[in-house]
């Protein structure tokens, strides 16, 4: 088996607001497997300022994976614990590999039949104005579950534009979810919930910065909008820990970014927990290219969970891989009568 890696940036359409800052452009890494005329691709993505392994020699780690392959996906993937993002990437190749065709990874009615995976429309930070824009083109679009971020304007003009939706739209129209990306202060974080609760919210990701237990588990307790954990699960290894995270703050959700919390496996370690636990879940692509955006989508409709997804973000690129998933009318689909970008493909693998 020969493997090689390769690294690509991705551009974003438009500059994209969060609470950490502004996003122009993102790396991403491809890990190529070839074997017996075979071909296997992975996205490693990490995500600056968040990924728990970015980290300097993330590159020499590819470096090492590429020339210890011989070792199998088993043996990689635990030795690669402090880089979810690789474990996630190599998890990909192999299946992908190992597949008829390598972007067909989990055979399903998804990619057999069209079946759709509802998912959230994101409503990126910006001005007053392009956040209006952002959220009619959404509603025009068929979406019936918008996430909006929060936290990085002026709090009473988000409580506006959450407003201005509910004067049109009524919770059985609209699901409304908001995420603050920790933007809150653990002092004044109650207060806006129970603002926010004005507007019949579905859920809050991540009100605090992580690493706060015993004040995310007040706001969980308390909290008149349900608790989603997204970044609180970063970094977070081994099950006893992810465990003791879990019964220590008591969230009503978790959020599983798969190239964050360890591919597949470490998502699935998540989901049996929360599941344990009367804790609902669901799946968000980490701003992956169209490569693994295919790999989380295919593997999410195996799940056969009824939630809307977070799996909206493939048409955010000036230079993504075209590919046979569209979004149409609020819902993910994986049309066969579309065909991968094969000219990009056969540079990335050559």
């Amino acid at each position: 088996m020969e493997a090689t890696y390769k690294k690509y940036t991705l551009q974003f359409k438009r500059p994209s607001g969060t609470s950490r800052g502004v996003l122009t452009q993102k790396e991403t890494w491809f890990i190529i497997l070839k074997e017996n005329n075979r071909v296997g691709i992975g996205e490693c993505g990490i995500l600056r300022g968040l990924s728990f392994d970015d980290v300097p020699g993330y590159e020499d780690q590819l470096k090492w994976v590429c020339n210890n392959i011989q070792f199998g996906l088993d043996h990689l993937y635990e030795t690669l614990y402090k880089f979810p993002s690789i474990q996630f990437g190599l998890e990909q190749a192999f299946i992908s590999l190992s597949s008829s065709n390598p972007f067909h990874l989990f055979s399903s009615d998804f990619i057999l039949q069209k079946r759709p995976i509802s998912i959230n429309g994101l409503i990126w930070m910006g001005d007053e104005g392009f956040m209006h824009e952002q959220i009619a083109h959404k509603i025009n679009e068929g979406f019936r579950c918008i996430k909006m971020k929060i936290g990085a304007i002026d709090f009473e003009t988000e409580i506006a534009l959450l407003k201005s939706i509910r004067n049109k739209f009524d919770p059985s129209e609209i699901e409304l979810r908001v995420d603050a990306n920790g933007a809150f202060s653990p002092t004044d974080a109650l207060e806006k919930l129970k603002r926010l609760s004005e507007f019949q919210i579905h859920s809050i990701e991540q009100p605090i910065k992580p690493k706060q237990l015993k004040a995310m588990n007040g706001l969980s307790k308390h909290s008149p909008i349900p608790i989603a954990l997204d970044e609180e699960l970063i970094g977070i290894l081994d099950v006893t820990e992810k465990e003791k995270l879990l019964q220590t703050i008591k969230p009503q959700y978790i959020i599983l970014k798969p190239s964050l919390v360890g591919g597949f496996r470490g998502s699935q370690e998540w989901i049996n927990l929360a599941e344990q636990m009367g804790i609902g879940w669901w799946i968000t692509s980490a701003l992956e290219s169209n490569i693994g955006l295919n790999a989380i989508a295919q593997w999410t409709y195996t799940l056969a969970s009824a939630m809307p997804q977070g799996l909206g973000t493939g048409s955010l690129y000036t230079n993504n891989f075209e590919s046979p998933l569209v979004v149409r009318q609020g819902e993910l689909i994986y049309d066969n009568a579309l065909n991968w970008q094969d000219d990009l493909i056969q540079e990335l693998c050559t």
